[in-house]
């Protein structure tokens, strides 16, 4: 989807490379899926008519009567008033916060309400615009009642915008014409600032980057809409692609006033524009927020760690599923496939996750933890599908079709499924792979669901898994009564099943939560549980077994017992050492 397809879905006729041509004394003004002509101020066609559709239907002549060029000169002097007011610096500088907000907006109701009575003073000059080096108004009189449906008219003033329905600017409870005005402050960004937003996260870096804009209908100021309006803002300066854009309207209180996000929402941002929409009317501007927190060292230390730790052992366990032969069956094939896509995951993730200079390798390398990290959650579903499984045929697990179908979907699925979700997510949104400062998912249009959906799902599942699990281990150990083989297994399946959903899955939800004042906690929390679960997975599944350990003893007793061999067939049976040990040489 190409930018502001949202807001520009239609061909504007008005701009190059098409230009309408309207004539003299006439201007091409675009809206939805058309355009029109119409007269510039002081100027109106023979016919009466407020618009036309070419150059040949162009009668503009210019007005007898001196009452246009009145309604003119009053808009200039609602504009001359307003930058008086702005530019005597002395009430803004020296008045304090509380102050400054309510003078700012008593003086933007001030000029919404002058702009609008001036342009009903004259409802037939349908459209007047004027602007200097501090102020920019355009205002738009409708008096047909909105008789084409779906009409969205368009008004521009230092490269902003508004696109507001017709429908939302005619008034019910009033008879006679009514008009919009939007007006573009050039400097009093510079004034009401980025410290009136108090909803500003105390770590990030809040900047306004727009002029301040106002939208008002009259001629009674009504507020909320019954459909929302479209704002585009033009940067004031180049916007990186690690800022966040924060859509902001004006909200007047007891205390003056501040930037508040409610009622408006973020639609597109690029490097030099800004697309907002809004359900009322009032001043908007655009706030950047630069996340720039200092990493945490004590968590850096946290992640190195543990991740190293469950490096380790996510290969011992590796090893361990390989070459114990008491316990390979379904279940270690499972566990064995998990722990290779978790440490290679784990291994990229400690080596590649910040080399953001090459854009081409760090998408490749966001790609490869993408896939590495929903494997290894689709192979905890299928290890939670499996100790469902196993409940269920408690005994015969490895003997009958349960074992079969097992390992007839595993592969496919274990790898196929993730492959399948990064190929679409790559071919859907290839730019989003890496951001300036990790090779990870972006954030931006909700791409980082790519991977937290499939994780919810997979979770919600094994969740149902665990409590059927549960359930029929519950039943099982009430009627055994005598079989303590059984009675053993079906407690450690138990222990498994929960050590499962704990280690493997609840883990991962600490990290959605880490808002509010428990973030800090809830980080420390998530980072150390989460960079030991190659450790868990070891204690659960190797050292915990019984045969595993049996397995262990063996080897460790193995050595000694071939030293003590190849030391015996090196000197013979009979042979003695020599006063000076056994390596000493004789003279």
């Amino acid at each position: 989807m190409s930018k502001f397809l949202f807001c520009v879905p239609d061909i504007d006729e008005c701009k190059p490379p098409i230009s309408v041509y309207c004539g003299l004394n006439a201007a091409c003004q675009n809206v939805q899926g058309s355009f029109h002509c119409h007269c510039n101020p002081g100027y109106k066609l023979l016919s009466g008519d407020t618009q036309f559709e070419n150059s040949n239907e162009n009668t503009c002549q210019k007005t007898t009567s001196s009452k246009t060029n009145r309604d003119t000169e009053e808009l200039q002097r609602v504009v001359e008033k307003f930058e008086s007011l702005l530019t005597n610096d002395t009430p803004w500088a020296m008045g304090e916060k509380r102050e400054v907000a309510s003078r700012a907006t008593t003086l933007l109701q001030t000029v919404e309400s002058s702009a609008l009575e001036t342009a009903l003073k004259s409802p037939e000059q349908k459209i007047q615009k004027i602007h200097n080096s501090t102020v920019a108004i355009e205002t738009l009189v409708v008096t047909d009642n909105c008789s084409e449906e779906g009409k969205v008219f368009s008004l521009n003033t230092y490269m902003n915008s508004v696109d507001i329905r017709c429908d939302d600017i005619v008034q019910e409870n009033v008879k006679g014409p009514t008009a919009i005005a939007f007006i573009s402050y050039s400097s009093l960004g510079n004034i009401i600032n980025a410290t009136f937003f108090e909803e500003a996260n105390g770590k990030d870096r809040v900047y306004l980057n727009s002029q301040v804009v106002s939208a008002a209908i009259g001629p009674e100021r009504n507020t909320s809409l019954p459909k929302s309006v479209i704002l585009t803002f033009q940067h004031v300066k180049m916007k990186p692609s690690s800022e966040k854009a924060i859509c902001v309207y004006w909200k007047s209180m007891n205390e003056g006033g501040q930037w508040s996000s409610d009622g408006c929402f973020l639609i597109q941002a690029n490097k030099s524009h800004t697309i907002c929409n809004s359900t009322h009317l009032s001043s908007f501007a655009v706030l950047v927020a630069l996340t720039n927190q200092e990493e945490d060292p004590v968590l850096v230390v946290i992640t190195y760690v543990g991740l190293g730790l469950s490096l380790l052992c996510l290969l011992l366990a590796a090893l361990t599923f390989l070459l114990c032969k008491a316990i390979q069956n379904t279940s270690t094939s499972l566990h064995l496939q998990l722990s290779i896509c978790l440490f290679l995951a784990h291994l990229l993730f400690l080596t590649a996750i910040d080399q953001t200079k090459i854009k081409l390798l760090c998408t490749i390398i966001a790609g490869a933890l993408h896939y590495l990290y929903l494997a290894s959650f689709t192979w905890m579903l299928l290890d939670g599908l499996h100790l469902f499984l196993t409940a269920r045929n408690l005994t015969v697990v490895n003997y009958t079709s349960v074992s079969r179908f097992m390992k007839r979907l595993m592969f496919p699925v274990g790898y196929g499924v993730p492959a399948l979700i990064v190929a679409i997510s790559a071919a859907s949104r290839p730019s989003l792979y890496g951001t300036p400062t990790r090779c990870w998912l972006h954030t931006d249009k909700g791409f980082v669901w790519t991977f937290l959906g499939p994780v919810c799902t997979i979770f919600s599942i094994n969740l149902a898994f665990f409590l059927m699990t549960f359930w029929i281990v519950k039943n099982k150990l009430s009627s055994l009564n005598r079989d303590v083989s059984t009675l053993q297994n079906t407690r450690m399946l138990t222990f498994k099943a929960t050590a499962q959903l704990l280690i493997l899955g609840c883990t991962w939800c600490l990290g959605v939560l880490q808002v509010g004042p428990a973030a800090r906690v809830m980080a420390y929390l998530f980072t150390i549980i989460n960079s030991l679960q190659g450790v868990f997975i070891f204690l659960v599944y190797c050292l915990l077994s019984q045969q595993v350990r049996k397995w262990f003893r063996e080897i460790m007793k193995s050595k000694p017992e071939s030293e003590t061999y190849t030391l015996s067939t090196r000197f013979g049976a009979n042979s003695r050492p020599s006063e000076g040990g056994v390596f000493s040489q004789s003279n």
